[in-house]
């Protein structure tokens, strides 16, 4: 008879709007193991299995921390009940925990009391005052006393419905799934699930042999960032461009995001030993990405380290719900060793109704390096060229025609197109030289796409470069020195003479830009700036590494830039001072500029 040897899930933790799939194991009369899914319409020697999940209630309500989803709440800030705020973001666990989190906590205020609050003195009436010490004089409630009060709620759902299932001593279960997978809701959240699977006879529908169960721990809420705005750069401070929530794209603008998410496969608890292990699953991390990547409403989207696999389950078809239209390029596997459907690639989006694709080009570096090799490098030096040289780096270069009008009087009727490049130069720090030809060889073929059509640019990626790198240099700058350090490295003589290391594409980092801004928003961003580089402080941000990485270039005869998304400092990052984390899915941060075509003169 079918039994089952063993049930477990990958995460003790759930988490609202996760998946949760049960591993279960199971042994054939043949005494074969399988963990195939054994369904009632697929039934297995006559046999099947029956799943039950329970939301398990006690008479005792529970609230989690905001800050510490896995701690329960001990306190509720009334200024975010008053100001009817997400009723999750009040809850704190202890009072140091409400004064670490103020920093950012009153930000959620600030926010409110502008939208709602025309009364500067009603501020401190609600919200309470909060003195040097960090603890308030008042706007907090003790929930240890308040147990009484039967009103907590979830957001706008009561924590208990009304059918009540099962009843044992101080409990209360209620049925919520039936299937062996179940997404936990924010009426879950602060209680136990239990998962039961039974195998059932295919005739008389009832249960033979014990009954599996495991327990989960309570239930937390997704994390939630503080939302990150969009600052204009262009002198003029324009209010829809300060909320993404509220952004409307005006006729001439388009909006582009670039991003290297952090492949699943890459994503181990060795590397990331600080992130807790249920953030660092790649079920939790994906929701998380994604409703970070559709938050921003972009126009066009451009991720790096996209497995195979999760973009064509997951990325293409959820994004596809949301209006975008996908290209992916997966990298060679000349070098990987593992499986094909974890090799990760590039992947860039499109909003369907606000472009079109004309055009795609596939840059394949191994192909490349062969090349190179076969021209430059002697027979006897050949494998050894190649094993420097090959990588397996690929980028995706998509042209794309507006939907959008800003063509200007002189051109009515003029094609707006759009080439967008969206690269990962995934090269160990050590191989400069390997690092520098790659990204020369993705601009010369830039360079031959611009000679061959009047075409804005825009380069994106994650160059693992840093400011004032020699890669940095030839971007920005058009250029190397020739006596730049990072050219000292070249064992193969790829690099020289330095003379040849140009290109003529007016290419500008868009967040160039904040170093430009001397009012208002703009300004509070210089400080996250170098000003020796005018780059980023940081765009990865590992317990071993801090730096900037991840660039938006645009060609500045044919784009200006309107807007930016906003950039993190270390403080935003809270307790958690490295990436990823609950609140952020990824070692690396997302890059959003908002762009206008300049008009065009009739040639």
């Amino acid at each position: 008879m079918l039994s089952v040897l063993r049930v477990h899930l990958p995460s003790d933790i759930p988490i609202v709007g996760c998946e949760l799939t049960p591993y279960v194991l199971l042994k054939r009369p043949d005494k074969s193991v399988i963990t195939d899914d054994v369904t009632e319409l697929n039934p297995v020697d006559g046999h099947f299995l029956r799943y039950r999940w329970y939301r398990i209630q006690s008479d005792r309500k529970v609230a989690v921390c905001s800050v510490h989803p896995t701690e329960q709440a001990t306190l509720q800030c009334l200024g975010c009940v008053k100001a009817k705020l997400p009723v999750a973001k009040s809850y704190h666990c202890s009072p140091k925990c409400f004064s670490d989190a103020w920093q950012h906590h009153r930000v959620l205020h600030e926010r409110a009391a502008s939208a709602v609050n025309e009364n500067g003195n009603e501020e401190e009436e609600i919200f309470g005052r909060f003195n040097s010490t960090g603890s308030t004089t008042s706007g907090m409630v003790n929930m240890s006393t308040s147990q009484s009060n039967t009103s907590l709620s979830n957001g706008t759902a009561a924590l208990y419905p009304a059918a009540v299932t099962q009843r044992s001593g101080g409990e209360t279960w209620f049925e919520v799934g039936r299937s062996k997978t179940y997404t936990p809701t924010a009426d879950d959240t602060g209680h136990v699930l239990k998962f039961e699977c039974v195998v059932v006879d295919a005739e008389t529908k009832l249960p033979v042999g014990p009954t599996n169960t495991l327990l989960t721990s309570r239930v937390i809420p997704a994390p939630s960032p503080s939302p990150r705005r969009l600052i204009s750069v262009s002198g003029i401070d324009v209010p829809g461009h300060l909320d993404l929530d509220g952004r409307i794209s005006s006729g001439g603008t388009f909006t582009v995001l670039s991003y290297n998410i952090l492949s699943d496969a890459y994503a181990s608890s060795e590397l990331y030993s600080y992130c807790p292990s249920w953030a660092l699953s790649w079920t939790y991390r994906r929701q998380n990405l994604l409703r970070e990547i559709v938050g921003y409403r972009a126009d066009i989207v451009c991720l790096q380290e996209v497995q195979s696999d999760h973009f064509e389950e997951f990325f293409a078809p959820e994004l596809d719900k949301h209006g975008y239209q996908a290209l992916f390029k997966r990298k060679t596997a000349e070098v990987f060793g593992g499986n094909m459907n974890t090799i990760d690639g590039c992947a860039t989006f499109f909003r369907r109704d606000r472009f079109s694709h004309v055009k795609k080009y596939e840059v394949e570096f191994n192909k490349a390096a062969q090349s190179l090799t076969d021209a430059l490098v002697p027979s006897a030096q050949k494998k050894n060229a190649l094993n420097r040289l090959v990588k397996d780096n690929v980028a995706l270069i998509v042209v794309l025609e507006a939907k959008f009008g800003n063509h200007g009087i002189d051109n009515p009727g003029k094609r707006q197109l759009v080439c967008v490049a969206n690269t990962h130069v995934n090269v160990h720090q050590d191989l400069k030289d390997v690092k520098l030809w790659q990204v020369h060889t993705l601009l010369k073929g830039l360079e031959k796409i611009a000679a061959s059509a009047d075409i804005p640019m825009l380069v994106c990626g994650d160059f693992n470069s840093i400011p004032g790198s020699a890669p940095h240099a030839l971007l920005a700058m058009g250029k190397v020195d020739p006596l730049h350090p990072d050219l000292a490295i070249d064992p193969l003589g790829i690099l020289r003479p330095a003379a040849k290391l140009t290109h003529q594409l007016p290419l500008v980092s868009a967040y160039s830009s904040f170093a430009r801004v001397g009012v208002g928003l703009g300004l509070e961003q210089r400080r996250k700036m170098d000003p020796a580089t005018n780059e980023p402080l940081f765009t990865n941000c590992t317990r071993d590494f801090i730096g900037t990485h991840d660039y938006i270039f645009y060609s500045a005869d044919s784009l200006t830039v309107e807007s930016l998304l906003e950039l993190l400092d270390e403080d935003s990052l809270r307790k958690d001072t490295a990436l990823p984390s609950p609140e952020w899915s990824s070692d690396h941060i997302a890059l959003l500029a908002e762009f206008r075509c300049k008009p065009r003169t009739r040639r």
